[in-house]
């Protein structure tokens, strides 16, 4: 049984829609700014940061009487931009199901000031969970997915083995995460964090930038309720695997990550030499890059055209897997690889073929590959029918 990609969208600083994002990534415009932290940092630090008048003028048009949290407000949005785009998907329907992918959630609510309006519940994601399935009156209890920066693509893969058993129809994934003190005091504290935009695979790269955003896939087993004018693409396989490493750092080898791609091309059955493209997890960190360039060597995939999106949306954590995921499939749809911004020379121990400009390429099979604290690591095959 194929599951199938129905229908997506995403919210960044770059636009609303997976359109005006995918159009904004091909000009090479980043959402990443740099901001200044004066509490937290004595530098600026580099994040790309969603305006909430935006998401607050955007969500008035949809009528709701209840209060809604920023996080909680971007993901409805998500959701809702991504069902219009397919109205052959009922959300109200028990075939259908919710898997939210989040690392922190309302993380905000921790702050007093912005905790005092809501219940103190709020904070937990199976809280959220419930209220956004409860606004799109979603009879099924939604399922959560919370495993570090692989969490987005961990839950397409449990939405593909749930559609495969046929115990629903439709699952909606949404991936989301937003900008806090929190957030960026943690990353702070490890010196992860970059001052200038990321400079992902790079010689001279030293750190991350963060970002907020919100990205939503909606996949079926129905092959009818796929838009007709739509190119066919599904999730053709994918794996994961944990390399037990250290509680923030990858295996220096990339033996985890070699293992879930090759895991992964083998449920595909497909060969390396027909991935045409592969969607890089490439935090910008020393040693992510390092063990990806490692794994995507030892592989066979060197040559294969590869790029970084975090230094266009920033790591949205919870958020990234889907989101890259959503450009990796819309690069599919009109044979385009977009260009890593701020990449100048290799800087990884194995080489790795970095797309530089956007380009066009018949593009049939696209590998993404992710990696998360734990040592935990994942990919996902996605190819056209």
């Amino acid at each position: 049984m194929k599951v199938y990609v129905a229908s997506d969208n995403i919210i960044s600083p770059l636009g609303i829609t997976t359109k005006e994002n995918f159009a904004h990534l091909t000009e090479k415009h980043t959402g990443v700014r740099c901001n200044k932290y004066p509490c937290l940092s004595s530098n600026p630090v580099c994040a790309a940061i969603i305006p909430k008048e935006k998401i607050n003028s955007e969500f008035v048009k949809l009528g709701a009487l209840r209060k809604y949290t920023h996080f909680e407000k971007l993901v409805i949005l998500s959701i809702n931009s991504a069902l219009k785009s397919n109205t052959n998907i009922k959300v109200a329907s028990d075939k259908t199901l919710i898997i939210l992918s989040s690392t922190k959630g309302n993380i905000n609510l921790l702050n007093k000031e912005e905790g005092k309006e809501f219940d103190n519940n709020r904070v937990h994601l199976w809280e959220a969970a419930k209220i956004i399935a409860n606004f799109f009156h979603n009879p099924n209890r939604p399922l959560i997915v919370s495993n570090a920066c692989v969490s987005g693509v961990m839950a397409i893969l449990l939405a593909k083995r749930l559609l495969e058993s046929t115990k629903y129809e439709n699952i909606i994934v949404v991936g989301a995460d937003i900008m806090t003190e929190f957030v960026i005091s943690g990353f702070l504290s490890f010196k992860a964090i970059s001052n200038e935009v990321a400079k992902p695979y790079d010689k001279k790269r030293d750190g991350i930038s963060l970002g907020e955003g919100c990205g939503t896939i909606i996949l079926t087993n129905q092959e009818s309720k796929l838009n007709k004018e739509n190119i066919k693409i599904f999730v053709n396989g994918g794996a994961s695997s944990n390399d037990a490493n250290h509680i923030s750092g990858p295996s220096r080898t990339g033996d985890g990550l070699l293992l879930a791609i090759k895991k992964t091309l083998n449920e595909s059955n497909v060969e390396a030499q027909d991935v045409d493209y592969i969607s890089g997890h490439g935090t910008a960190t020393l040693f992510n890059d390092d063990m990806e360039s490692l794994a995507i060597s030892d592989a066979g995939l060197a040559e294969v055209p590869m790029n970084s999106l975090k230094s266009y949306f920033g790591h949205t954590l919870g958020a990234a897997g889907v989101i890259e995921s959503i450009i990796g499939i819309e690069s599919m749809r009109k044979n385009t690889l977009i260009g890593t911004y701020n990449f100048n020379e290799l800087g990884v121990p194995k080489h790795v073929n970095i797309i530089r400009n956007t380009e066009h390429k018949e593009i049939n099979n696209c590998l993404k590959t992710s990696a998360g604290f734990g040592g935990c690591n994942a990919a996902v095959l996605f190819s056209k029918n």
